[in-house]
């Protein structure tokens, strides 16, 4: 006989007072930590970094808790696991937020010089930078904190220097005047990924240039650029123009002539067909100045004021636009005015200021042989992008990408490593170079994704072969959003092929999508629908916010959230702790390997049986990176089968005493531990507690991944419970028909044409309160269900007349609604004029309908007579 003690597990979960004891346990007992000399095979996933000035948002918590379910599973199945963090430097968001400190006390970055300035910057990161981290811990994020790296750290830092050496001996990093997006606030160039499109009201104007016979109308949206026009483009087979071709027109108050060019990038249908060129000002217009030779003309400085010589010189480029415009319609060269026009513009993502496309002396990559060898990898399959249609997206993109503008005007960055001499001479130094004596370095620095496009391989210690990277690269993961996967999975393909000799840096990109509400709009602050999941944690609960996210998760889709299913996620993690808080109580235990199937109940192997069956499931949505599948698996298992089903059925045979106690706290107990092994990866911290509490061992992080185990395939005994749970949901469902109260006790007569569900019987009595029948026992109803009959004396149970009147008034409701719908969809005209998802509806309202006239006459039915 088994000695049942009861552990001490609190009557209710508190997140607040478990979570944070178990993540510095975990971070103290080093189980986060990858052992790089362990011959186990590793498991690597680089955390994407965030921003230094960054704080944890509802996109990071579904990214990280996708990762961290991952590095959890991966080392219970025995990987040598390394889950590497780290932080992005974010040259223009933390450049601006000490700025903006400085702004307080009065001064500027040129009031305090470079070197000082950026001295005060590492001052606000060792001071204030970095709370992500911090926030990362409170979601549980098991990642190796003794490998944390910054990309301006030391190492990071040789890195950005070595392979910017190397590029640029190879030829492919140049330095060349090209149209670049400027940001006339943050005075720098901006990377395509840091420009955030919008579609804004403009006016679209068009203007007439020349006169009479040989004048020509061109539309535009900037006015204010056609005082840097060199010339007018119109399609080589537009007969409209094509006498003005070769000749030329007159800009406006600049008293230039300009010629009419062909060229095919003009679509002849878009306004007039004529469109002013002006390449200093227009990425498609520098490309049409490339072709034909023409001069670009700068009419706007870097702060966007107008510099060209005239009446509007000096003003801001939204105050020239109106100005032009009056001027032309005084001169009457105004042929149309649309307002307003939606038309998109592009924003700074870090102050929002309208973007100028700006023409600009800069530093760029050849990304073309780059790109090549990123797109061949996954063609060649060795690098998987999950899931396989978002491949395409991919290839459009690296089999079309333009040169990479990679300098940026700010102080704080990776200083560009190239140097001039006194006499124009060029030279970039290496990290262990010096630049010769009097020789100035360029002011720029890179990208910062330049410096994070070597991330899965710079946080290994490359350029050096290290250890780390010998052992944790290539990466078997990356975990990102599908809308980064242009600007950062790109680039990161690309210089990890370059850096590693054509070792691609992730055996598998899967991608998720973005958060949204739960009505599918996107979160914003003006829609005032931002979840802040630092809330949610406080609230509910880092597992309950984890799980909301996670049950959401599809690969390659948008993940839909609300407070209500968060709220659901925390009653799930209640309803875990209450059931195995129950099992402990009644003796479930570990302390023995589980009995032949042969020595065990049927419910006991059913159990096991679907425990073998869910876990076979979760291990394939896993490979696939279905975590919306492996969240809903897990929570119908455990609160449908195991909590709602198993439960109760282990209650009536442990109250029965003697062996079969014993073995049922045994099934109990391992059924229970393989279910918080299957939940740990989601749910890490109402686990761990509750499993600590069921075995007596130190963390489920020093656990292993349960097995199928295949001897406890048991598809009999899964059918023999599955009859039996109809039986008991048909009767439940009839007491409920019938207004008994769940506790309220019946009499009974149960007859079977079924051995094997005959000998559940004390088990249906109990779980559905049926009494034996006594001596004057008149049945009142009569259910049938598969192969047992239901005799129930519900006389006295239940207010006959009362219950009668209710289901009448139920019944003429629904033959009302029946006749409804029959109308609508005897109606020709109706039928014949409704689009097709209403006449769906219309159809299911009417099945519905019809369904509930059956339900309540068999109730009526059923009421006993007289």
């Amino acid at each position: 006989m088994v000695t049942v003690t009861t552990p001490e597990l609190p009557t209710q979960y508190a997140p607040a007072d478990v979570e944070t004891r178990s993540y510095e346990r975990w971070v103290s007992e080093g189980y986060f930590r990858a052992d790089v000399g362990s011959e186990r095979e590793a498991y690597t996933i680089v955390l994407p970094p965030p921003n230094v000035t960054g704080v944890l948002h509802i996109g990071h918590a579904l990214d990280h808790s996708i990762q961290d379910a991952l590095t959890r599973r991966a080392r219970m199945r025995g990987f040598e696991t390394l889950w590497l963090p780290g932080m992005d430097h974010a040259g223009i968001a933390t450049q601006n937020v000490v700025e903006r400190e400085l702004a307080k006390q009065g001064l500027s970055r040129h009031d305090l010089g470079r070197e000082a300035f950026v001295e005060r910057v590492w001052q606000w990161k060792e001071e204030s930078g970095g709370r992500i981290l911090g926030q990362m811990t409170k979601l549980g994020d098991g990642v190796d904190w003794s490998r944390e790296r910054f990309t301006m750290d030391e190492g990071l830092s040789r890195a950005v220097q070595t392979i910017f050496k190397r590029l640029f001996d190879d030829g492919l990093i140049y330095r060349a005047e090209r149209i670049i997006n400027w940001c006339p606030r943050c005075l720098t160039a901006l990377s395509d990924i840091e420009v955030d499109h919008s579609d804004d009201e403009g006016e679209l104007v068009s203007i007439r240039y020349g006169d009479g016979d040989a004048s020509i109308v061109v539309a535009t949206t900037r006015a204010e650029t056609m005082l840097g026009d060199t010339a007018v483009a119109v399609h080589p087979a537009d007969d409209r123009y094509a006498h003005l071709v070769g000749t030329t027109v007159e800009v406006p108050f600049t008293g230039r002539r300009i010629p009419v060019v062909a060229d095919e990038h003009v679509d002849p249908a878009f306004g007039t067909g004529a469109v002013k060129v002006t390449p200093a000002h227009d990425p498609n217009d520098f490309e049409i100045g490339r072709r034909h030779g023409l001069p670009s003309l700068t009419v706007m400085d870097e702060r966007g004021v107008i510099t060209a010589h005239g009446p509007f010189q000096g003003l801001d480029r939204f105050e020239a636009r109106p100005a032009v415009v009056a001027a032309l319609r005084a001169e009457g060269r105004i042929v149309a005015e649309k307002r307003p026009y939606l038309h998109a513009v592009g924003h700074c993502s870090r102050c929002k200021t309208v973007v100028e496309p700006r023409l600009s002396l800069q530093w760029f990559v050849n990304v073309q042989p780059l790109a090549k060898a990123a797109g061949d990898a996954v063609r060649d399959g060795r690098t998987r992008v999950h899931p396989p249609e978002l491949a395409k997206r991919y290839f459009d993109w690296v089999d079309d990408m333009h040169d990479w503008c990679i300098s940026r005007q700010l102080w704080w960055g990776h200083r560009i490593p190239v140097w001039y001499g006194p006499e124009g001479e060029v030279v970039c130094v290496g990290p262990d170079e010096q630049a010769p004596p009097g020789y100035v370095q360029d002011p720029d620095v890179l990208d910062t994704w330049f410096s994070s496009g070597l991330w899965p391989f710079s946080t290994l210690g490359w350029p050096d072969r290290t250890p780390d990277l010998e052992r944790f690269y290539p990466t078997t993961v990356l975990v990102t959003g599908y809308d980064i996967l242009f600007f950062w999975v790109a680039r990161m393909m690309m210089f990890g092929l370059y850096a590693m000799d054509g070792t691609p840096p992730f055996q598998t990109v899967a991608l998720h999508g973005i958060v949204r509400d739960q009505f599918g709009k996107k979160m914003s602050k003006s829609s005032g629908n931002v979840v802040d999941p630092l809330d949610w944690i406080t609230r509910y609960g880092a597992d309950a916010t984890r799980f909301t996210l996670l049950r959401g998760a599809s690969p390659g889709s948008d993940v839909a959230i609300s407070e209500d299913w968060v709220a659901g996620a925390r009653n799930f993690c209640n309803k875990i702790w209450n059931a195995t808080r129950f099992a402990l109580m009644n003796g479930a235990t570990v302390s023995a390997p589980l009995p032949a199937p042969g020595d065990l109940t049927v419910a006991d192997r059913w159990i096991l049986s679907r425990l073998r069956t869910v876990t076979g499931a979760v291990d394939t949505a896993y490979d696939e990176f279905e975590f919306a599948k492996i969240s809903d698996q897990l929570y119908h298992f455990a609160w449908d089968e195991v909590c709602d089903w198993y439960v109760e059925l282990a209650k009536i045979q442990i109250g029965t005493g003697g062996e079969v106690a014993d073995r049922t706290r045994l099934v109990l107990g391992h059924v229970f531990d393989a279910l918080l092994r299957l939940l740990h990866p989601l749910v890490p911290f109402v686990t761990e507690e509750l499993w600590r509490a069921l075995t007596g061992d130190a963390s489920l992080m020093a656990t292993s991944w349960p097995d199928t185990r295949p001897e406890y395939a048991d598809p009999a005994a899964e059918n023999e419970i599955a009859a039996l749970q109809d039986l008991i949901t048909e009767v439940r469902r009839f007491r409920s028909d019938q207004g008994l109260k769940p506790g309220q006790r019946v009499a009974a007569k149960l007859r079977f044409d079924d051995a094997a569900l005959a000998a559940h019987e004390a088990a249906i009595r109990s779980l559905v309160r049926l009494d034996d029948p006594s001596g004057d026992f008149s049945a009142t109803a009569r259910l049938a269900v598969g192969a047992a009959v239901v005799e129930l004396d519900t006389a006295g149970a239940i207010d006959v007349a009362a219950e009668r009147r209710r289901l009448e008034k139920d019944l003429a409701v629904a033959r009302k609604e029946a006749a409804q719908q029959a109308g609508k969809l005897g109606n020709e005209q109706f039928m014949a004029k409704a689009p097709d998802d209403v006449v769906a509806k219309v159809r299911a309202r009417a099945a519905q309908a019809d369904a509930d006239i059956a339900r309540l006459e068999a109730q009526l039915a059923a009421l006993p007579t007289g």
